[in-house]
């Protein structure tokens, strides 16, 4: 946070003792803040217990007094865009100000890494921040971190920065590029607040409040609520939570409990050097695999190594790991990027031959232990290491679908349960701002009908959060990424993004940014992150500002005509257009099975015509349904058509 001017005021002008602590403002108020215009604006912060203070911005002087934990808030009058203003709190003969303060615009922008992939590391990085010079867009960052109940406060916010070429890099790409356009657009100060971290599940950014909603994450919530009040009491829970978890979930648990034992034979498993993920050790079966995969390694020990080692280290694995040391269980955890480090129980090893047995899960991605041989060795008393063998046999236990779903430790980051909600949104909803811009999905692909009740459930409690039932929310739907089809088959990417595109309809004040076009097959993260943030000023504009802006066409729904479906769109401005092409590909009809087959489509107007697609058993009609589809429809003022599915009536 950028440094505070903390002034000492004669007792004569203020009366009364100094405070023990100076007033101040949360975090993440700092110089250069940005405030909502046209909106009663909450301030808030600490001090002293029961302390009688005045808050002061512009004209606006507002009084209150702290509770017994020293909090307080106020809320302003709205304000008209403008400044630079200070504001202050001033409490005893001690007084807090925040200078260069302006009133316009202030968006919330999360998600994962998409939504946190950096200027600096977006297309035209080197010219865009070298040009990026403006005091009216400013920018600050929630740092990541979790929590097992909802924070006040932030641990970590970088503090307002006025945007430029010493400060642009770091900001969120999509953010910067869609605040930059709407501070072009509006002519007022325009900040934004970014709250990212990649990798990360829905579920893990939705509160209490949300999750309770859905009635499917109660008994991990109740874990958390032991966790919350004793991690060691809540660390042992969801151990034993995992193992009957396993037992219950991995085809013949029974007979694989023995794959951990001492005397197990391995003999016929497979062998590996494992220092990268599974799917590039050349292995066929693991070459897109996800699930279950068990490994396992024998070596010797002294007598006095047995008896002095104390903690055994295994290095990365992807996703998470239930290790057994000759058959007894001494740790696992869940996190790709953790290395593994486990204290060892008294007796655990034994002088000769010792096995170690690591249950590796991942849900999807890349998998498997993945380290230098060097992070895995045991720990003697006195410091030194023993390390172990460089080669480990292993064998594929059961497929993510035949496990029938993923046991998640509630606060995990990646996956947990209101986690990042707790840490990074919470301690933020107090702050008004105009909107929500919301880029994630990539991780929950792998349960889509999930998802689809995640996304309403997190705009709806964030709404409740930030107090705004009618709370602009903006949702990127996911552009292409992975491999290209030339036959028509089930996508869960495309039934993701699907859930996207429904979720936009059904609820108000949410609107839906298509970006299929720009995605990259090769690369998760696509780098035309300029496309993407004026797309969303587009959105903005129409959702959040009542403008009547060009939009993505919207399907608006599918009919018989002769023996042709008809599928009509809105916002297809001037008419709908197709590129490189007379005709409109990657149309499907699908019969109510979803048995589907590629249709003929041409683009009229305001309709795309299928032609001699009318037959009894079509109920549905598809668009870019696959992972990464080719497409070449768009509207006159050349933004996309994003994927769909729509019934035929």
């Amino acid at each position: 946070m950028k440094r505070v001017a903390i002034l000492l005021l004669a007792a004569t002008l203020w009366g009364g003792p100094a405070l023990a602590d100076a007033p101040r403002f949360s975090n993440l108020f700092s110089d250069h803040a940005v405030l909502q215009r046209g909106e009663p604006v909450r301030l808030w912060g600490r001090s002293d217990p029961a302390t009688a203070l005045t808050v002061e911005i512009g004209a606006q002087w507002l009084t209150t007094t702290s509770d017994a934990q020293g909090r307080w808030s106020v809320m302003t009058e709205p304000m008209s865009a403008g400044g630079p203003y200070s504001l202050s709190v001033s409490g005893g003969r001690s007084r807090t100000v925040l200078n260069d303060i302006m009133v316009g615009e202030v968006w919330f922008c999360s998600g994962q890494s998409n939504m946190g992939l950096s200027l600096a590391d977006a297309t035209n990085a080197g010219n865009e921040i070298r040009d990026s010079e403006n005091p009216f867009l400013r920018f600050t960052d929630i740092g990541r971190d979790t929590a097992a109940r909802p924070l006040d406060e932030a641990k970590r916010v970088s503090g307002w920065t006025l945007v430029g070429p010493a400060t642009a890099g770091p900001a969120s790409a999509v953010c910067y590029y869609m605040a930059k356009e709407l501070q072009e657009r509006l002519g007022v100060a325009v900040g934004f607040i970014t709250s990212t971290w990649g990798g990360t599940q829905t579920q893990a950014w939705i509160g209490e409040a949300g999750l309770r909603s859905l009635k499917t994450y109660d008994d991990a919530l109740e874990r958390l609520a032991v966790y919350a009040g004793d991690s060691r009491a809540g660390e042992a829970l969801q151990a034993s939570y995992f193992e009957d978890w396993w037992r219950a979930h991995e085809p013949d648990a029974d007979a694989k409990a023995k794959w951990a034992t001492l005397r197990f034979d391995d003999s016929g498993w497979k062998t590996v050097r494992p220092t990268k993920v599974w799917e590039r050790i050349g292995d066929p079966e693991l070459a897109s695999f996800n699930g279950a995969v068990w490994y396992r390694i024998a070596f010797i020990l002294t007598k006095a190594q047995a008896e002095s080692a104390t903690h055994i280290a295994l290095g990365f694995v992807d996703d998470s790991d239930t290790t057994f040391v000759n058959g007894v269980r001494v740790g696992g955890v869940e996190g790709r990027t953790t290395r593994r480090s486990y204290p060892l129980p008294k007796g655990a090893l034994t002088a000769g031959r010792n096995v170690v047995a690591v249950r590796v899960l991942d849900s999807g991605g890349s998998g498997g232990p993945y380290d230098t041989n060097d992070q895995r060795f045991l720990t003697l008393a006195d410091g030194s290491k023993v390390p172990l063998p460089e080669d480990w046999r292993y064998r594929v236990s059961a497929t993510l679908d035949a496990l029938g779903g993923v046991p998640v430790t509630p606060w995990d980051a990646a996956k947990g349960t209101g986690s990042l909600y707790n840490g990074m949104v919470a301690p933020v909803a107090s702050y008004t701002v105009k909107g929500i811009a919301w880029y994630q999905g990539e991780a929950n692909i792998y349960d889509p009908a999930a998802f689809g009740r995640l996304l309403p459930a997190l705009i709806d409690q964030w709404r409740a959060a930030f107090g705004k039932a009618d709370l602009p929310f903006l949702v990127v739907q996911l552009p292409s990424y992975g491999p290209v089809s030339d036959q028509t088959r089930a996508s869960k990417t495309a039934e993701l993004r699907e859930h996207q595109r429904r979720t936009a309809v059904a609820l108000s004040h949410v609107g839906l940014t298509p970006i299929i076009d720009i995605g990259d097959r090769y690369d998760i993260h696509p780098g035309q992150k300029a496309v993407v943030g004026r797309r969303l000023a587009l959105t903005a504009r129409r959702v959040a500002y009542g403008e009547e802006v060009a939009q993505s066409p919207s399907p608006m729904g599918g009919s018989r005509l002769g023996d042709n479906l008809i599928v009509r769109f809105s916002d297809v401005a001037n008419g709908l257009r197709t590129y490189s092409s007379d005709t409109a590909i990657g149309f499907e009809v699908c019969d109510a099975d979803r048995s589907c087959r590629y249709a003929a489509a041409i683009a009229n107007g305001d309709s795309v015509t299928l032609s001699g697609a009318n037959r009894p058993e079509v109920r549905f009609v598809r668009y870019a349904w696959a992972e990464s589809p080719v497409v070449n429809l768009f509207n006159s003022e050349d933004l996309p058509v994003g994927p769909f599915e729509i019934g035929v009536e």
